[in-house]
């Protein structure tokens, strides 16, 4: 495969979920400037999770083969928790507040185009980085059908509770609530994957994926539908 070839499998799925993402807000768009931002911002956090992921690692916490409890601890928490909490960081602090965010759509846009940003920096460590020339396309390419929607799914979930709670007087319950399901969804579809010696069992990552976004489609629904600048909407 060509260089180009590589870059645009590593890339061209986050950008791809974000215009979809982009398109779905039928009623009233986003600045793409401000989509552009979270788009970076999801990726410069990275290097929080990073830095999160090595003060983990130096406390013992990571995979074991021989203990299920200590795997479990490393995919919810080290992993799911705290991207999930890095992620929602960067949403509360930078487009929360913003006089743009006036409709929970936006929570699913914001959420995604931060989400987006950080699986498209993470592709690029785990293709250029972490594995070898000869199993690169290979690794771009599983990913672009797993880990890069597994995010988006995670985001629009969050992104809906998110949303919503910037419009009740229940803030802090709801954006708990959103982290605490994309922690959860996150947490199992890694669990799964990084148990090696059950035969079979990575398939459980799957089948949460797919609850995943079969949720996230019914969350976008929703919030469509009740767009304050849907068209008759009051009516």
């Amino acid at each position: 495969m060509s260089a180009l070839g590589l870059l645009a499998l590593t890339i061209g799925p986050g950008f791809l979920i974000l215009v979809w993402i982009y398109l779905k807000d039928k009623y009233e768009k986003e600045p793409l400037y401000l989509i552009l931002f979270a788009f970076l911002g999801g990726a410069a956090s990275t290097l929080l999770v990073l830095g999160a992921n090595i003060l983990w690692n130096h406390y013992g916490f990571g995979i074991s083969d021989s203990n299920l409890y200590q795997t479990a601890f490393y995919a919810f928490v080290s992993v799911g928790a705290t991207e999930e909490l890095v992620k929602l960081l960067v949403v509360l602090l930078f487009f929360y507040p913003n006089k743009a965010f006036n409709e929970p759509f936006d929570g699913i846009v914001y959420c995604t185009a931060v989400a987006m940003g950080f699986a498209t920096a993470e592709n690029l460590i785990y293709v250029y980085v972490n594995s070898r020339p000869e199993e690169s396309h290979w690794i771009a390419l599983l990913r672009m059908f797993s880990a890069v929607p597994a995010h988006a799914t995670f985001a629009i979930l969050m992104g809906f509770f998110i949303g919503n709670s910037k419009f009740t007087s229940n803030r802090l319950l709801y954006i708990l609530i959103g982290w605490f399901i994309a922690s959860l969804l996150h947490g199992a579809y890694d669990f799964f994957l990084f148990i090696r010696n059950i035969p079979g069992i990575s398939i459980g990552a799957f089948l949460s994926l797919y609850l995943g976004i079969r949720y996230a489609r019914k969350a976008i629904s929703i919030n469509q539908e009740t767009s304050p600048f849907r068209p008759g909407w009051y009516e």
